[in-house]
């Protein structure tokens, strides 16, 4: 199959490629897009079959459920019911932008997307190639992250071609993403609402608007056996080269590493730019930034970084957990091969 791409300007955008782009969706094939969280793989969400090539591009488990993207609130109340109050406060707060609610589904998308479950998860993306493709196309759409099952999601058009070329349609250039971690998605299901997966939007933000919101437990147990939203069952994220997350300071990180180099093993890291400075030439490192900001929206591209690398393994440090901190730690746990004490 041939990948057809078009680089579009966010700030211009051209809006015959956008048709085209939205032309071969409502024809049924699948076109990488970018959000402001990650790329995505888009497929008519009304549409089984071409739902189907989403799974098939990526290798995904057909028990993993996918996100409708919507380009309003009269969309996204056109696929759920029984929507609770609190999500209108939600909505009126993050939406368009990188929050997923998870509410009962109707019949209007195809079941495969919500992976037989009777819930849907359903976003407002805030990116504007995204929303206009979404308004071209007039009709949900099911998009995933635009990249093979298990692996880190896509910040670039570089990093969806490198995985997917050859198998999708289309793929959209938009340029870099910008929160680039994927959205927090949120179990509306209930009088209260639930974080299935930390994410752009974070769980202080969320209780400044409703009030009491809480952690699902399978977040901290992984025992998860029909996962309500993505990222919750299966290894995501995962490099190519082994990932261990150090949980020390960066003084005894230094030790391990020369440990590691003494017994033979090449070593990379991915480090803050504060972290970076003990090391100096201590072994490859990419810097991940200084704000916790920084690192959530460089982190995926740090885990793609040392494919070509010549290395054994990575060692990365962790992170507060405040804030987006949550978002960025749930993903490096579940890359991560090994957790190392220090």
């Amino acid at each position: 199959m041939h990948t057809k791409v078009w680089k579009i300007n966010s700030i211009n955008i051209i809006k015959k490629d956008i048709q085209e782009a939205a032309d071969m969706l409502k024809e049924g094939d699948v076109v990488a897009f970018p959000t402001e969280t990650v790329y995505g793989l888009g497929a008519d969400a009304t549409n089984a079959s071409a739902v189907r090539k989403i799974f098939e591009a990526k290798g995904r488990p057909q028990d993993n459920p996918l996100i409708a993207h919507v380009a309003s609130v009269a969309q996204l109340e056109g696929i759920v019911t029984n929507i609770p109050d609190y999500v209108y406060t939600l909505i009126e707060a993050f939406s368009p932008g990188p929050l997923t609610y998870i509410l009962p589904a109707n019949d209007s998308c195809a079941d495969n997307v919500k992976a037989g479950l009777s819930t849907i998860g359903v976003r407002i993306p805030s990116h504007p190639i995204a929303l206009h493709l979404l308004e071209t196309i007039g009709r949900p759409v099911a998009a995933p992250s635009a990249n093979v099952s298990g692996k880190p999601s896509p910040t670039t058009a570089n990093h969806v071609y490198e995985d997917l070329n050859g198998r999708i349609a289309g793929l959209i250039d938009g340029g870099q993403t910008g929160v680039g971690l994927e959205s927090t998605v949120i179990d509306c299901t209930g009088d209260v609402p639930i974080i299935l997966r930390p994410g752009g939007v974070t769980k202080e933000q969320l209780e400044l608007e409703v009030g009491t919101v809480m952690m699902d437990p399978g977040l901290a147990t992984a025992s998860v056996n029909r996962p309500k939203a993505p990222g919750m069952k299966y290894k995501h994220y995962a490099p190519e080269v082994p990932l261990y997350l150090f949980t020390g300071s960066g003084e005894a990180m230094k030790e391990f590493v020369d440990k590691e180099k003494q017994a033979g093993n090449r070593v990379g890291l991915l480090l803050s730019n504060q972290t970076a400075e003990l090391f100096q030439a201590n072994a490859p490192i990419h810097l991940l930034g200084e704000s916790i900001e920084e690192i959530a929206s460089s982190l995926y591209d740090g885990l793609r970084f040392f494919k070509q690398a010549n290395v054994d393994k990575i060692i990365c440090e962790t992170f507060s957990e405040k804030g987006i901190g949550q978002a960025v730690m749930n993903r490096l746990r579940k890359a991560a091969d090994r957790v190392i004490e220090g």
